[in-house]
C-alpha cells in the first residue's frame, strides 16, 4: 500500500510538471461547436454565393466543424438531412425551408430539444424557432412593383413570374408586388403564373399565356433565374422590343443576377441579401450566450444599369480581400504546424526527464522496500517451516487415531453378526411352529424381516470397509455372465409374482465368458434389482439387456419405477447420498459399493433416468482377462445355493404387508380418531394394528400427504415421524398449529434424533410431546391417552364456560375461533333465519371442517349450541327483564310463542310462563 501510495504521488507530479512546461490552457470554446447546415431553395448560383459567405465567416472561426447538406428542392430530402445531423450531434441548426408547413415540425422538434435553429431566407408556420436572418420579402415585392410603377408611362399590363406555390418568399413578394401596383391606376396585372423558381418551368408556363405576353409590358420575375427565362421567351416570341424584365436576386459572379443587368438580359435586378455572414454571425453570438435579436431583416436595392457597375466593382474587391484571407490563413495553418511539431520535440524531452527521475526514485525505494520484503518472507518462512513439522506431527496422530477408529469400526460391524444370528435363528425356528404363527405370526415376521435388514447394512459397512480403507482384491475367475445373472433374477421372481411385475433377460448370447468375482459382484446385481423393486409400482416391467462388442459388454437394468430428478442422479454413486424420493430408505452405501465393486473389475456402471418415466443402469465389464495375474482358475462354476443364501439379505426387505388397522371397526366405530404419519411400512402397520383396537386410525407415508389427510379428516390426534419425504414433521406440525382448523389436535413427534438440541427444536415447532426412537409402546399409548382425556377435560371447560364468556382455552388460535363462534351467535340469537352457513361465511371455513371443529372443542353440534344459548338467554330475560313471553320469543329467534314453549319445556321441564311464576315467587 505504501508502494502504491508514493507511486501515485509522483506521478500527479509528473502530472503537474508536464502541465507547466506544455502550457496546458482551456481549449477555444469554439472549437466545441458543430454547425449544421441544411439549404433547399434559391438558383445554384443564390446557393453557392450563400455558402461562399458563410465559409467567409467562419474562416474567422477555424475550429469550429460545419456540417452542410443540400435538399435539392425536396422537402422530405431535408426533413432526412435534418435527423441525420441530430443524429450526429449538432450544437447548432440552420436551415433554409424549402416550403413552410412541411418543415415547421422536424424545426420545432429540434428547438424542443434545445438545440438553436436559424431559420434562413425563409420562416416556417411556427414562432418556434431561435432567429430568422433573411429579407423582408415583402419589401422586395413592394420596391419592385414601385420601380416598374415609376418607369412605365399611360396604361400597361404587366406578367408576373411568381415562385413555388405555398413558400412563403413567394407569397410576401406577390403581396407586396401587388399593394405597390395599387397605387398606379393605370398598370394592371395581366397574367400571374407559377415557375417554381426554375428555369425550364417558368418558360412552359409563360408560353401557355402567350397571348398575354403580346400585350405586356413590363414583365416581374420573382428571381433572376425566372427572370432570364422571361427574356428567353420574349426573344422566340419577338416581344423584345418593348417589355421590361425585372428580376430578384442580383448575384454577382458569371450568370448572376449583376451580369445579367450588365449585358442587358434583363433591365433590373432587386438585391435579395444570401443572409450567409449574417446567420454565422448571429449562430456564434447564440453559442457564446452572447446578445441577439431574434429576427434580423436584411436590406435591399434595385440595380439597373445606373448602378450595376459600380455594383461589380465592389464585388471583385471583397472576392480579392478573401482570397487574401484564405492565403494568409494558409500561411498560419503552416506555422501553426510547425509549432505543433516544435511542442511535441519539447514536451517528449520534458517527459522523458521527468520519466527517469520518477522511475530513478521508484527504483531507489523498490530497492529499499525488496530488502524489507525479504526480511519479513524469511521470518515467515521459517513461520511456515514450524508449522508443517506440527502439521506433519498432528497428521501422523490422527492418522493412528484414524486407523484405531476404522479398526473398532470393522471390530463391531463384525460383532453385530453374532447377536443377529442368534434372533435370526431363533426367530426363523419360532415362524415354523404353527400355534406360534397363530398367536405372532405376523410380528414374527416383522422381526425376520428386520433382522434382514440390520445383517444387510452390518454387510455394507463391512464391505464398503475392506474396498474403501483395505483395498480388497477380487479373486476373478472366466464364467458365464448370462446364467450367473438369470440365476440372481431367479430370487426375486416370487416377489415379482406377486406384484405382477414383468422380468424379462434379453440376450444375442447364451454364453458371455466374463473374468469376474461372483462373491462381490453378485452384491451389484443384488443392489441393483432389490432398488427396482423398491421403486416400481405394481403390474411394472423390469427389463435386463445384453449386448457385446469385441472388448466389452454391456449390461442395461431398466425399470419403469419413479425415476429420478437430474440432480438426484448426478449424485446417486455418491457415499452415503439419499435421493429423496419418497417410497424407500437405506444406508446410503448400496450403489456406491457398487460402483467400487465395478470399479475393481475394470468395468464402469452409469444411470439415466426421468423423473416418473423410469431408470436405467449400465454396467460395461471387459471381456477377456484384464487381470494379468495366474490366480484367477480357468472355470469356477458359480455357487447356485450360496447366491440363493445371499439373496435372502436382499429379498427379505422387499416383503410387504398390508396395514390392517381393525376389522370391527366399521361394525363397532370408535369415538376417537388417530392420524399416523411414517414412512417407514413395517412401523406403520405395527402401530395402525395397535392403536386400531382402541381408536379408529388414518395413515400416511409421506409428508404432503398427512397434512392432507389432517386437514380432511381432523382426527383427535396425530402420531408423525420428524423425517419425512416431502415435508418434515416439524413443518407438518407447524402448519397444523397455525390452522384454526386443526389448531386444537395434540401431536406426538416421533423420530430418531435423539440429542437434546433437537428434541428442543422439536418442542419449539409446537409438538405436543417429542418422543425419541427406540420408543416404549405402553408408554406411547399412554401418552395418546392422556392427551385425549385432557381434550376431553377442556371439552367440558368449554361446555360449561363459554356460555359466561370465559374460555380457559391453552391456545391463542382455539381462543380466538371459539370467541369469533360465540359472538356471531350472540349477535344473531334474533335471527329467525340465521344457520350453519351464516357461520362460516363469517369465520370462513366450510361447513365440514366448522361442524368439526366445533364438535372438537365443545363435543356437541352447532344446532345444538345455538338452541342452547337461545334458551339460555330466555331463560335470563323471563327472570330479569320485563317483556311479555311474545316478546322474548322473537328475541331469542323462535318463529312462535308456542314452538318456543314446547323447547323450552323440553329443556326445563315447565313452560315459560310456569318458570316466570316460579321466579316471581322464589
Amino acid at each position: 500500500m505504501a508502494l502504491l501510495y508514493h507511486l501515485r504521488n509522483l506521478l500527479l507530479l509528473t502530472i503537474c510538471i508536464l502541465m507547466v512546461f506544455t502550457g496546458c490552457k482551456k481549449a477555444d470554446k469554439t472549437s466545441q461547436y458543430t454547425i449544421g447546415f441544411s439549404q433547399c431553395v434559391g438558383s445554384d448560383l443564390w446557393r453557392r454565393n450563400m455558402l461562399d459567405e458563410m465559409k467567409m465567416e467562419l474562416s474567422l472561426h477555424p475550429d469550429a466543424r460545419f456540417i452542410y447538406a443540400d435538399a435539392d428542392n425536396s422537402s422530405k430530402k431535408q426533413i432526412e438531412q435534418v435527423k441525420q445531423m441530430l443524429d450526429e450531434g449538432i450544437d447548432l441548426l440552420i436551415i433554409s425551408p424549402n416550403e413552410a408547413q412541411p418543415l415547421t415540425g422536424i424545426v420545432e422538434q429540434t428547438y424542443n430539444k434545445g438545440i438553436p435553429v436559424i431559420v434562413i431566407d425563409r420562416k416556417t408556420s411556427s414562432d418556434l424557432y431561435t432567429a430568422y436572418v433573411g429579407a423582408d420579402n415583402y419589401q422586395i415585392g413592394k420596391m419592385a412593383g414601385e420601380y416598374i410603377g415609376s418607369n412605365l408611362k399611360g396604361n400597361s399590363n404587366i406578367v408576373e413570374v411568381m415562385g413555388l406555390p405555398g413558400s412563403s418568399p413567394a407569397i410576401e413578394r406577390h403581396r407586396g408586388f401587388s399593394d405597390a401596383l395599387a397605387k398606379f391606376n393605370n398598370i394592371h396585372i395581366k397574367a400571374q403564373v407559377y415557375g417554381d423558381w426554375l428555369k425550364d418551368h417558368a418558360q412552359k408556363q409563360l408560353y401557355q399565356v402567350q397571348s398575354d405576353l403580346n400585350t405586356a409590358d413590363a414583365l416581374f420575375a420573382h428571381n433572376d433565374v425566372m427572370a432570364s427565362a422571361s427574356r428567353e421567351v420574349l426573344n422566340n416570341l419577338h416581344l423584345n422590343h418593348h417589355v421590361k424584365v425585372l428580376g430578384v436576386d442580383a448575384m454577382p459572379g458569371a450568370g448572376g443576377g449583376l451580369q445579367m443587368v450588365a449585358s442587358k438580359t434583363i433591365d433590373a435586378s432587386l438585391v435579395y441579401p444570401t443572409g450567409g455572414k449574417e446567420a454565422i454571425t448571429i449562430a456564434f453570438r447564440i453559442l457564446n450566450k452572447e446578445a441577439f435579436a431574434k429576427e434580423n431583416i436584411l436590406q435591399s436595392l434595385v440595380i439597373d444599369s445606373t448602378n450595376v457597375q459600380l455594383m461589380k466593382m465592389q464585388w471583385n474587391k471583397i472576392s480579392s480581400q478573401q482570397k487574401d484571407i484564405e492565403r494568409q490563413q494558409s500561411l498560419l495553418k503552416e506555422q501553426r504546424q510547425v509549432y505543433n511539431s516544435q511542442q511535441l520535440i519539447l514536451n517528449i524531452i520534458i517527459i522523458t526527464l521527468v520519466l527517469a527521475i520518477v522511475f530513478g526514485g521508484l527504483a531507489f525505494y523498490w530497492l529499499m522496500e525488496n530488502r524489507k520484503i525479504n526480511k519479513s518472507l524469511e521470518a515467515k518462512n521459517n513461520e511456515i517451516l514450524l508449522q508443517r513439522n506440527q502439521l506433519m506431527e498432528m497428521s501422523a496422530r490422527a492418522e493412528v487415531a484414524t486407523e484405531a477408529k476404522l479398526n473398532f469400526f470393522t471390530n463391531i460391524s463384525h460383532e453385530f453378526r453374532t447377536p443377529l444370528t442368534l434372533i435370526l435363528s431363533p426367530v426363523e425356528d419360532m415362524m415354523k411352529n404353527e400355534k406360534l404363527n397363530i398367536i405372532a405370526g405376523k410380528n414374527l415376521k416383522l422381526i425376520h424381516k428386520n433382522t434382514f435388514r440390520l445383517l444387510r447394512l452390518v454387510n455394507q459397512l463391512i464391505d464398503y470397509r475392506k474396498i474403501e480403507y483395505d483395498k480388497q482384491q477380487i479373486n476373478a475367475a472366466p464364467n458365464n455372465l448370462v446364467d450367473f445373472v438369470t440365476d440372481i433374477m431367479g430370487s426375486f421372481q416370487h416377489h415379482a409374482r406377486k406384484r405382477n411385475i414383468s422380468m424379462n433377460l434379453i440376450s444375442p448370447e447364451k454364453n458371455i465368458i466374463v473374468w469376474f468375482d461372483a462373491n462381490m459382484l453378485d452384491k451389484v446385481f443384488f443392489n441393483l434389482l432389490s432398488n427396482s423393486f423398491k421403486f416400481i409400482k405394481d403390474n411394472g416391467r423390469i427389463q435386463i439387456t445384453f449386448s457385446q462388442n469385441p472388448e466389452n459388454v454391456e449390461i442395461a437394468i431398466q425399470d419403469n419405477g419413479i425415476g429420478m430428478e437430474p440432480e438426484e442422479a448426478e449424485h446417486i454413486f455418491d457415499q452415503f447420498y439419499q435421493a429423496d424420493n419418497g417410497v424407500a430408505k437405506g444406508s446410503g452405501l448400496g450403489l456406491s459399493l457398487s460402483k467400487e465393486i465395478i470399479s475393481l473389475h475394470h468395468g464402469s456402471i452409469k444411470v439415466s433416468s426421468k423423473k416418473w418415466q423410469g431408470t436405467i443402469f449400465t454396467i460395461t465389464l471387459p471381456l477377456g482377462n484384464p487381470y494379468n495375474y495366474s490366480t484367477g482358475q480357468a472355470f469356477k462354476p458359480v455357487n447356485t445355493v450360496a447366491i440363493d443364501e445371499r439373496s435372502r439379505i436382499y429379498t427379505a426387505d422387499l416383503e410387504q404387508d398390508e396395514i390392517n388397522t381393525d376389522t370391527t371397526a366399521l361394525a363397532n366405530p370408535k369415538e376417537q380418531s388417530i392420524l399416523i404419519i411414517e414412512d417407514n411400512t413395517d412401523l406403520l402397520g405395527y402401530l395402525a394394528n395397535k392403536l386400531g383396537a382402541d381408536y379408529e386410525v388414518f395413515t400416511a407415508d409421506n409428508g404432503v400427504q398427512g397434512l392432507a389427510e389432517a386437514f380432511e379428516k381432523v382426527p383427535d390426534l396425530i402420531i408423525s415421524d420428524v423425517v419425512l419425504p416431502g415435508m418434515s414433521g416439524k413443518v407438518i406440525t407447524e402448519n397444523l398449529k397455525t390452522d384454526i382448523r386443526t389448531s386444537h389436535i395434540p401431536v406426538i413427534l416421533l423420530t430418531a434424533q435423539a440429542s437434546v438440541e433437537q428434541q428442543i427444536d422439536g418442542i419449539d415447532s409446537m409438538a405436543d410431546v417429542y418422543m425419541v426412537k427406540p420408543f416404549n409402546y405402553d408408554q406411547l399409548l399412554a401418552t395418546v391417552k392422556n392427551l385425549i382425556k385432557n381434550r376431553v377435560i377442556l371439552k367440558e371447560h368449554f361446555i360449561s364456560d363459554v356460555s359466561h364468556g370465559k374460555i380457559p382455552v391453552s391456545k391463542s388460535l382455539d381462543k380466538k375461533f371459539l370467541n369469533d363462534f360465540a359472538g356471531i351467535v350472540e349477535q344473531n340469537l334474533a335471527n329467525e333465519n340465521f344457520n350453519v352457513d351464516d357461520i362460516c361465511k363469517n369465520i370462513g371455513i366450510s361447513r365440514v371442517q366448522l361442524y368439526r371443529k366445533v364438535k372438537a372443542l365443545l363435543g356437541c353440534s352447532i344446532t345444538d349450541y345455538i338452541l342452547n344459548r337461545r334458551l339460555k338467554k330466555a331463560r335470563y330475560l323471563l327472570t330479569h327483564e320485563g317483556y311479555s313471553i311474545s316478546e322474548i320469543t322473537y328475541m331469542v329467534g323462535f318463529a312462535s310463542p308456542n314452538y318456543f314453549s314446547t323447547v323450552f319445556k323440553a329443556q326445563y321441564n315447565c313452560t315459560p310462563s310456569e318458570y316466570k311464576r316460579k321466579q316471581l315467587y322464589s
